[in-house]
């Protein structure tokens, strides 16, 4: 089969295209011939080493839709043929609010979802919501997930409430928008492009400031009134001001540190008096998984896709994130998988 594979570091341009041995299903897993997958943040780190334990030659990829087209022992037979997501990682374990020690995602070490097949357990594929093309079920799995995570398990975002999400245009950050939009939040958000601020906007958030601007939050806090939740990636030294945008009783959700630590350290006076909570997260459980297609499918909520590109354009959409001038996810599309669809 068909895969994109990194066998040495130095950046997208290592990946190349070429034929991988197929693998068959093993006692309860499913073969899926992806029809579709979507590119994270991660796939980029990896080709530059900036992910730890990296293990190389790899298929990189951690989302995917595509058809069951094979079953493994002790599979039940009605998978077959069936339209499925892919939970993007392995073995999250029992415990709802942590992952467990042999938690990993997809694309690196396992084979990723950058190939034409892969094998995953039955209990990891999920009925494809009807409304959605191919790349738009392939852009949903690890940002969304962590995005769900984010807004819902740590976030506890509800109905009215007035929430801010940094970064917009992210595909997590876009996530995060729509998913509180639809829970009927009342979103705002910060972005250094004023391009990614529009076209938030055009989403439905209520407002958003250049994060460019040193009052930004200030702004943010002024036509707001305060936020209940924050949901960030960042860090850095914009955090003090997050946490100044929050109403008592607020919430602050991280899940990524891309500015580091912030240098001049938590006004921790401000944080216990006001009763805010900070709150690491990333990715997510089976079933938070479950319940987020299941509501991408209730509200037929449609993913922000950026473009779509085939595989053997994979250097191409590398390159783009890199460039950090997309909005919402960038998707490869492979042959259609199936006479079914």
């Amino acid at each position: 089969m068909k895969a994109v594979v990194l066998d040495s570091l130095g950046g997208p341009e290592k990946l190349t295209l070429r034929d991988i041995e197929q693998k068959a299903p093993g006692p309860g897993e499913v073969s899926v011939k992806l029809a579709a997958s979507a590119l994270n943040r991660r796939d980029l780190w990896i080709t530059q080493g900036k992910y730890p334990k990296i293990a190389l030659p790899c298929v990189p990829g951690s989302d995917g839709a595509g058809v069951v087209d094979a079953l493994g022992d002790g599979v039940q037979s009605d998978l077959l043929g069936q339209q499925v997501v892919i939970y993007p990682a392995k073995n999250w374990g029992p415990e709802q609010r942590h992952y467990g020690p042999d938690f990993r995602v997809l694309g690196m070490p396992d084979q990723g979802t950058f190939a034409e097949y892969i094998c995953v357990a039955a209990s990891d594929v999920y009925p494809k919501p009807a409304h959605l093309d191919w790349p738009q079920a392939a852009a949903i799995p690890l940002a969304g997930l962590t995005a769900w995570r984010a807004v819902t398990t740590q976030g506890h975002v509800q109905p009215g409430q007035r929430v801010l999400i940094t970064g917009a245009g992210s595909g997590v950050s876009t996530f995060a928008i729509l998913w509180c939009l639809n829970l009927g939040a009342e979103v705002y958000v910060s972005s250094g492009s004023d391009e990614k601020l529009a076209a938030a906007k055009a989403m439905g958030v209520a407002g958003g400031e250049n994060y460019c601007d040193p009052a930004c939050y200030k702004k943010l806090r002024q036509q707001s009134g305060g936020f209940h939740t924050v949901i960030d990636s960042a860090g850095g030294d914009a955090l003090n001001s997050l946490l100044d945008s929050l109403l008592p009783g607020g919430r602050l959700v991280f899940f990524g540190a891309t500015l580091g630590n912030p240098t001049k350290g938590l006004e921790l006076a401000k944080l216990f008096f006001r009763q805010i909570r900070i709150q690491g997260t990333t990715m997510g459980s089976n079933a938070e998984f479950a319940a987020m297609i299941d509501f991408v499918a209730a509200h037929r909520i449609l993913p922000v896709i950026d473009r779509v590109m085939a595989l053997e354009d994979a250097v191409a959409a590398h390159q783009r994130m890199e460039g950090f001038s997309h909005t919402g996810k960038i998707c490869l599309l492979y042959t259609s998988p199936s006479p079914r669809d």
